[in-house]
């Protein structure tokens, strides 16, 4: 856990936080991770950092290069630098053979100090009333802090939350640096400490432990070590179950599943090869882009939103629904309010999901719905067969070692529970890509996270609490879903479609639509190559793949328009070649005058602002998603709402996000890799 405080700008600002990285440790080297590392010396030498550190076994020396992993160009909004986590890369017995001479040595804070520090500020934000309590987020977990009926500050993990006590606040970084400002401002003036550098000693003990915070008071930059053990996102596992899986789950889509799904499977299959057939002549008519120099930006108002949102109801045939959104920004923010609702829930959780993975975290998901059915609850799971089968023959790399990952995720939550699970088929290799989760018909969830820990801890992505009318469309969308993957297949899903589209009661809250991607129905794409081609004064964009050619020419395009034109791509992606994909995309993009921000990690954020126009959800930038695959967004041009993505999202990403000067190199493969990828992503 981070902690920081930003003071005026005359005065001293820190910032605390989480972000996962991660580099390989001898196994030779490592520190009994039992005891704790009590801090002796500190020294910053240019760009490294040196710790000494004693345990029982004896003194050790460690390190490592700070200036990769921090960006030290304040935030002029939130008046701090980070927040970071760096690992500790070496732990040797000898000293540093290559300290500077000019090292300049920081004051280390024993652990009563931290003790202290972490108490006040515990009292801080604790609320006052009964029976209430904070989530915060420490290390790998989520944690529930409240006061006992004797006043005494207890914490314990979210899923042991006593029972009858509600969630007041969840914390986020920019919540936790306005509780910390004024405590540890107080702390170090009461306590005499005029260090402009110091480190805090915190005791944590383990892997994955947080024992050492660095605070530079100058540059309002606070910074934990961490000890990991890989560099590898993941790690396979051995091949045998994952492989018979896949080709039991393959044989059932195109067998059995034929049998009872002839009508969709055979539409899917004619949908895959038509857009197969048709790809290089559609490609051939995008290869018209403008010539000539970038021109200047536009000062027209964008396109206008009435005439826009009436384009829709007649693309779509629908009018727009209503409800309210909430936009929930990464697993620190998502998950522990989907929890809190399955563990309100008085009826129905309804779940469909392209991964459900068996690692830890997935399986604290799964304990939890299989919780809530044994109290009556009907809990359905409906699995992308194919995407859960892949995702599970993998293993994260920050994995606790002990954890027993079940082989089949299916059969991990019917065993001696009560919940349904059914797993959608993958004719042709098609997917159901579509994340939602929705409680007793009136809450639902919509974006990009799966359950699995990667969206929890490691990566950047986002979801969409959704309330009001809209609710009951997307619960249709899962009714429909969950038919169709039954034993009744197209017969069932002919006849539920027959009751035709549920009217929420009322209108609540502001216009929402949503849009599909499905066999013969490119909704998703349709709209927003429109919106690209009606902007007039500006469009974002932030999603983690970028290989269709069709609505990048788009961009182009709009960006020898005037419109202006930005890009948000991540530095790395979970599908290998395909971040070079994104490398030659982001170079066309820059040579035509379009600003690319890379983000620095992985980003699985999917949305696109066009003119005050939002689109989110689960579609990528890609090929499968556009065209082929299921997969639902949610659209609005309500300011308010559009506004909040802006700044919740888009601004902060942005600001973290370095902006690509001078284009990536390119090698031959990477053309061929981009041909491929246009037909394999």
């Amino acid at each position: 856990m981070v902690w920081g405080h930003g003071l005026a700008s005359a005065q001293v600002r820190l910032c605390l936080g989480l972000l996962l990285v991660g580099l390989a440790l001898p196994a030779a080297a490592m520190p009994p991770l039992s005891e704790p590392m009590v801090g002796r010396e500190g020294f910053l030498g240019g760009e490294r950092f040196f710790l000494r550190y004693s345990t029982p076994a004896g003194d050790f020396y460690t390190g490592g290069n700070w200036s990769r992993r921090i960006d030290l160009q304040l935030n002029a909004a939130e008046g701090y630098t980070g927040p970071y986590i760096v690992p500790l890369e070496y732990h040797r017995s000898a000293p540093w053979p290559d300290l500077p001479a000019d090292a300049i040595p920081v004051r280390i804070l024993p652990v009563p100090h931290w003790n202290a520090l972490r108490a006040r500020l515990f009292e801080a934000f604790l609320p006052d009333e009964p029976r209430s309590g904070v989530v915060v987020h420490f290390s790998l977990d989520d944690y529930f802090l409240y006061r006992d009926a004797d006043g005494r500050i207890r914490s314990v993990t979210l899923r042991e939350r006593p029972e009858g006590f509600r969630i007041a606040e969840t914390l986020s970084i920019g919540r936790m640096l306005q509780y910390g400002r004024p405590v540890t401002e107080a702390y170090l003036a009461e306590m005499g400490i005029e260090d402009r550098r110091l480190v805090w000693d915190t005791g944590d003990t383990g892997m994955y432990s947080l024992p050492f915070l660095y605070m530079n008071l100058d540059l309002r930059l606070a910074v934990f070590s961490r000890i990991e053990p890989s560099l590898d996102t993941k790690v396979a596992q051995p091949p045998v179950i994952p492989v018979t899986q896949t080709i039991g789950h393959l044989a059932q889509s195109h067998l059995g599943g034929i049998a009872v799904r002839p009508v969709s499977s055979l539409k899917r299959l004619f949908f895959v090869l038509t857009d197969t057939a048709t790809m290089p002549v559609k490609d051939l008519a995008a290869v018209t882009l403008p010539k000539g120099p970038v021109p200047p930006l536009a000062t027209s108002r964008g396109m206008n939103l009435d005439e826009w949102e009436e384009f829709l109801t007649e693309l779509t045939g629908r009018s727009a629904s209503s409800g309210t959104l909430e936009y929930l920004v990464d697993g620190d923010e998502f998950f522990p309010r989907l929890i809190e609702t399955i563990e309100g829930a008085q009826q129905t959780v309804h779940m469909r999901t392209y991964i459900f993975d068996n690692d830890d975290f997935a399986a604290s998901i799964g304990e939890l719905l299989k919780d809530r059915a044994r109290d009556g609850i009907d809990v359905k799971v409906l699995l992308d067969g194919l995407g859960t089968i892949i995702s599970t023959a993998e293993r994260q790399a920050t994995l606790p070692r002990d954890h027993e990952a079940p082989p089949s995720v299916r059969r991990f939550l019917t065993e001696g529970s009560k919940v349904s699970v059914r797993q959608a088929p993958n004719p042709w290799l098609t997917g159901d890509h579509v994340k939602t989760t929705l409680v007793d018909k009136q809450i639902g969830y919509l974006g990009g996270m799966n359950i699995a820990r990667e969206y929890r801890y490691d990566w950047h992505d986002l979801m969409i609490e959704v309330r009001g009318p809209i609710v009951r469309k997307i619960q249709n969308e899962f009714d429909d879903a969950w038919i169709h993957a039954g034993w009744f297949g197209d017969i069932g899903w002919f006849f539920h479609k027959l009751g035709g589209q549920p009217e929420g009661s009322g209108v609540y809250g502001y216009p929402i639509r949503l849009l599909h991607t499905r066999p013969g129905v490119a909704e998703i794409l349709r709209s927003q190559q429109e919106a690209i081609r009606r902007a007039k004064r500006y469009i974002y964009v932030e999603n983690a793949y970028f290989t269709d050619d069709t609505l990048l020419h788009e961009l182009i395009r709009a960006r020898h328009r005037g419109v202006d034109v930005r890009v948000i791509v991540p530095l790395v992606s979970d599908r290998g070649a395909l971040t070079r994909d994104n490398a030659l995309a982001a170079n066309a993009m820059l040579e035509n005058g379009v600003r690319v921000f890379i983000y620095p990690g992985m980003s699985h954020v999917k949305a696109a602002v066009y003119d005050g126009w939002a689109c989110v959800g689960s579609a990528n930038f890609d090929r499968w998603s556009l065209k082929i695959n299921r997969e639902m967004n949610i659209a609005t041009s309500h300011k308010a709402s559009v506004d909040e993505l802006l700044e919740q999202v888009f601004q902060a990403d942005f600001d973290r996000s370095p902006e690509l000067l001078e284009p990536f190199p390119e090698r031959w493969s990477d053309h061929l890799l981009e041909v491929l990828g246009d037909y394999i992503f």
